[in-house]
């Protein structure tokens, strides 16, 4: 007789990019167990990036694992979620607070033997994330038969999936005209990750990934010399305004334009799918325009690429950039480094083409 499809609940609490990472797993459970996941996790932007993707049936959210039970009615209402989620299996792809989850799953009357922890399968050698993830959907927790639920090789995809629609398409394009950029190339930078994010500034002592605003502002000046029809977007938070508008100031160019304001995550991936290119930090804006097969540059710091490096799964370039020093940071990285990479991405299919659909008021 044939089992009956289950929804795996999938625990990730982790940044932007972290989500983009683990839909590749999100696939292969639905595959597995042949309805899409529940999914736990934390952050505003769970819902717009995930909210409506294929594999995902619902979103759990809570806004801090470590608050204490009594005083968090989020955790409160996902006991009582998982007490109804009856013979689910659960993959926890979190390796912090792991005894915080376990007694959370506990008091939800999820039974040990319904659960795999990432934790107990370490990373190999130079094993990127993606695929550690796979791995670990591949095991099945001991309350489950693995022959009950088999895989097939196209059910391994070894790269994240993102979906838009065509109300997300119209969005970005109402947006570009607003802003006068409809007809253009555009280039995307992107300055910040999150250590900005919360902070809202560049240089913090500790940061590996920053890159000073005068390698941003040559950087600018090098993309609109080499390519005059082009205009450059500078993407980021509300929290990055400051930031953003630093490096706009320093480049002195009209065709420099700052969108921290007004590019929330649907209207973001639109814009990474019609894009002529991107610039990033190693975050997780980078991983979604790689999925978005906008071709890329990313600058890496103490992160090794192995590990991190964006994977597009239309073949899309995705250059990775490192510090020449010891000392693993961004800032080490030369702007003439990274204008040449720019220089030397092969151009996305029709690149900058307007949809039909989309740039028609």
């Amino acid at each position: 007789m044939p089992k009956a499809a289950l929804s795996p609940i999938v625990v990730r609490f982790g940044a932007f990019g972290d989500l983009v990472i683990l839909t590749p797993l999100l696939h292969l459970l639905h595959r597995r167990y042949g309805q899409p996941c529940t999914l736990v996790t934390s952050g505003a932007w769970s819902e717009p990036l995930l909210g409506t993707h294929p594999d995902v049936q619902r979103i759990l959210r809570l806004g801090s694992r470590r608050r204490a039970y009594a005083f968090d009615p989020q955790q409160w209402r996902l006991t009582r979620t998982l007490r109804g989620l009856k013979d689910t299996p659960v993959y926890v792809c979190d390796e912090f607070a792991v005894d915080k989850l376990r007694w959370l799953l506990a008091r939800g009357g999820v039974e040990p033997g319904r659960c795999l922890y990432i934790g107990e399968y370490p990373p190999g050698v130079e094993e990127h994330w993606v695929d550690r993830m796979l791995r670990f959907g591949c095991q099945t927790p001991p309350a489950f038969e693995a022959e009950d639920f088999p895989w097939r090789d196209d059910d391994i995809v070894r790269a994240p999936l993102l979906h838009i629609d065509a109300a997300d398409r119209a969005d970005c394009a109402a947006w570009l005209r607003s802003r006068a950029l409809a007809n253009a190339p555009l280039v995307l930078l992107q300055p910040g990750n999150k250590r900005t994010l919360k902070r809202g500034r560049l240089g913090l002592i500790g940061d590996d990934k920053y890159w000073p605003t005068e390698h941003w502002a040559a950087l600018c000046n090098a993309i609109v010399k080499r390519m005059p029809e082009a205009q450059v977007v500078l993407c980021g938070s509300p929290r990055e305004q400051g930031v953003l508008d630093d490096i706009q100031l320093a480049a002195k160019r009209s065709q420099i334009h700052v969108a921290a304001a007004d590019l929330p995550p649907r209207r973001l991936l639109a814009l990474l799918e019609r894009a002529h290119s991107m610039v990033s930090i190693d975050t997780g804006p980078a991983h979604a325009a790689a999925a978005m097969g906008c071709p890329l540059v990313v600058l890496y710091g103490v992160a090794s690429p192995s590990h991190w490096k964006p994977r597009s799964g239309s073949g899309t370039a995705v250059t990775a950039l490192t510090s020449p020093t010891a000392d693993a940071r961004v800032a080490d990285i030369p702007p003439d480094t990274v204008i040449e990479a720019w220089t030397a991405l092969p151009p996305r299919e029709a690149a900058h083409r307007l949809s039909a659909s989309a740039a028609s008021p």
